[in-house]
């Protein structure tokens, strides 16, 4: 049976995982009074279906004026993520649907099946100006419901049609799809791919990031992307310490050597109900270096397991802080890494269907 608390406490034991995904709970968010606890496991699901959401958007670019990010403009096709990764930032925005951050975020996609009408139509807009659009930021534009339905690929066509700069940012090698569509708008400088690496411990991974590429794989989009020059940014995201903070100067090195020469790291942020969900993931699977491993977030956050502060939020500060941010230059240094500047896209090719100004009689 269910029952239902305010107060969260859960045997693990008593759970059946379904090792394909990253939560092993669907908990109530933080708009709702109530938190749902399984307590007998014959109850718990083994295996749990995805399901697809169909979404009417209003808008389909998003502006931030945030100074932690290099982007004003983003573009997320999707909401919620079947990589089902554990740490991941968007997991708490589910909530505003009235759908859980845990196995709803993973098994509850929504899809904006009208991306490409809306986008078509905010870049003909007479007022629009061309900026750079981030696809793929909040969640990956090439999670697994994208083979099916390729909104990202029809996304990238407007955005070729346009002659419109975009930066990809994924941990998919279904990117390695669109090739032909890369190709075209990096011939234009209309194109940069992040690509975002956690470790390269394949079972940190599974457990991680239980639907994402593997590490492997990743190294290979890498390679094949920097092989035909296009600009590939690659990302340590989330480093968390007493997890995979020991791997940092393994993946500059590994990323080095498939032919990336920029690379950047975020450190791990809890914010919302995300609090709750990382820290029931490391008592499952970490149980005697849970304490250690929350004592460090802390450290790094002020006292408090998330601090959404400027300029901190994807650093964190303190002497921890200071020692993961200068082992991270040393191994740049080592690798030499980050000695070109920040990929500048064009945007002096943007054209859209407004009709030419006539000419003066």
């Amino acid at each position: 049976m269910l029952s239902h608390s305010n107060e969260v406490s859960i045997d693990h034991s008593l759970l059946k995982q379904d090792k394909s995904r990253g939560s092993q709970l669907n908990y109530h968010h933080r708009f709702s009074n109530l938190r749902t606890i399984p307590v007998e496991s014959s109850q718990a699901q083994t295996r749990i279906k995805t399901e697809y959401i169909e979404e009417q958007c209003r808008s389909i670019i998003s502006t931030n004026q945030s100074p932690d990010v290099p982007f004003e403009h983003s573009i997320n096709p999707y909401r919620g993520c079947e990589h089902g990764c554990i740490y991941c930032f968007a997991r708490p925005s589910h909530a505003y649907w009235d759908l859980s951050p845990g196995l709803d975020f993973e098994t509850n996609i929504i899809y904006k099946s009208n991306a490409v009408a809306e986008l078509k139509k905010k870049l003909n807009n007479p007022n629009y100006q061309c900026k750079p659009i981030a696809l793929g930021v909040n969640t990956d534009a090439y999670q697994p419901i994208e083979e099916k339905l390729q909104l990202t690929r029809a996304l990238l066509e407007v955005l070729l049609e346009f002659r419109h700069p975009v930066h990809l940012l994924t941990k998919s090698n279904l990117v390695l799809r669109d090739l032909d569509i890369i190709k075209e708008l990096n011939a234009h400088n209309l194109i940069s791919v992040g690509i975002s690496i956690t470790t390269l411990n394949n079972h940190l991974k599974t457990i991680m990031e239980p639907r994402a590429a593997s590490p492997k794989s990743r190294l290979k989009i890498m390679k094949e992307l920097s092989d035909i020059k296009v600009p590939v940014h690659a990302l340590i995201a989330p480093i968390i310490p007493g997890i995979n903070d020991h791997e940092i100067e393994k993946i500059v090195r590994a990323v080095k050597a498939n032919g990336v020469e920029n690379i950047s790291y975020i450190m791990l942020r809890l914010p919302h109900e995300l609090k709750t969900i990382f820290t029931d993931w490391l008592e499952l699977h970490f149980p005697y270096r849970k304490d250690k491993v929350l004592s460090y977030i802390r450290d790094l956050r002020g006292g408090q397991l998330n601090k959404s502060e400027f300029g901190k939020r994807m650093t964190g500060c303190g002497i921890f802080s200071q020692i993961f941010n200068a082992r991270f230059k040393l191994a740049c240094k080592k690798f030499s890494m980050n000695k070109e500047g920040k990929d500048h896209l064009s945007t002096e090719h943007f054209r859209n269907e407004l009709p030419t100004q006539l000419p003066l009689i």
